[in-house]
């Protein structure tokens, strides 16, 4: 695999996230074009496709081989799980009681979010760093999150989830995320050559539900004139909150990883994984935990801004590092 490649159709993609803002607002999607192709029910399927297929491709035996590496592992997922959403939350009580609640919360919720898969594993290879233990992070951070982003979550969106029916968003998060993945890993054996060969179009697959998804919440927000209603300076608060969590997370996790005496190729990765956050999670969750239709865009913005962040600046930094030592 070509992995400079790989880390340009990143790039494209990122592109494309613009350009479907942009198409919402230039030929936002319509109730009445429902009748000719319905996008909201197309996207349901294709979150449970996502998910069916993450399950497919994930091969336990495989993943399970570099277990013993657990204090890095260990710190990586603190770092995603806990680190992220305990700097968020120092700032809630300023927040509690202010008309920008629901801008903190959109920040918590990326700080919930799972590392992301593909970039992380291609950023850590362009490092030199461990590439086993990144596969072995991103993968188990993906099914951490089904349970862990949902649960951090509901402490906050249990209002909400009382008004949007709680027993329907439990539902949803079985019949979209659980019983796609367990299906998923049932069938790997079966199915492991068939997603191996096919992997560039699940790929593809995954690329597109997230473009729909941005499309049909930008094409809703503009319709209905929300960003009226959000400051300018909101935007850029949440921008700065988002690249500030990066960097304040990366540096943690590097002094650590250090101090705990891990060799360069382990930091490399504890710092890469850990200071990753999944578009594809985030775009999915958005749909899934019952947040209501005009705020689904406030919670895609920091997802976006950190996605595009982290993959331009980690893919430079990654060629940095690759040439020097940490």
């Amino acid at each position: 695999m070509n992995l400079r490649k790989l880390a340009d159709k990143q790039n494209i993609f990122l592109l494309l996230l613009l350009v479907m803002v942009i198409a919402g607002k230039l030929i936002p999607y319509q109730e009445s074009y429902h009748q000719i192709f319905n996008l909201e029910q197309f996207i349901d399927w294709g979150i449970a496709g996502i998910f069916l297929l993450y399950g497919l491709k994930l091969n336990l035996k495989e993943v399970l081989k570099d277990v013993s590496n657990w204090k890095l592992h260990l710190l990586v997922q603190a770092g995603t799980f806990i680190l992220f959403p305990a700097l968020v939350l120092v700032f809630y009580p300023i927040f509690k009681d202010s008309p920008y609640l629901q801008s903190w919360l959109s920040v918590y919720f990326l700080a919930c979010l799972p590392s992301t898969v593909s970039s992380s594993v291609v950023m850590v290879s362009i490092a030199k760093g461990n590439v086993t233990s990144a596969i072995f992070n991103a993968s188990i951070s993906g099914l951490i999150g089904i349970i862990m982003t949902p649960l951090l979550m509901g402490f906050f969106l249990n209002a909400q989830a009382a008004e949007n029916h709680q027993a329907e968003i439990i539902q949803q998060l079985l019949l979209k995320v659980l019983l796609p993945i367990i299906l998923g890993i049932l069938l790997n054996p079966i199915f492991k050559n068939w997603v191996t060969k096919y992997s560039k179009i699940i790929a593809e697959f995954d690329r597109l539900i997230i473009l729909l998804i941005v499309y049909e919440s930008f094409s809703k927000a503009f319709i209905e004139n929300i960003f009226s209603t959000v400051p300018s300076l909101v935007f850029v608060v949440i921008t700065l909150a988002a690249v500030a969590l990066f960097f304040i997370v990366y540096e943690i996790l590097k002094r650590i990883s250090l101090r705990l005496g891990f060799s360069r190729e382990d930091v490399i990765t504890t710092t890469f994984c850990g200071s990753k956050k999944s578009l594809v999670h985030g775009s999915l969750f958005v749909m899934i935990l019952g947040i209501p239709e005009e705020q689904k865009v406030l919670f895609l913005l920091p997802i976006m801004i950190y996605h595009s962040f982290q993959l331009f600046y980690v893919s430079a930094l990654a060629n940095k590092i690759a040439k020097s030592k940490i």
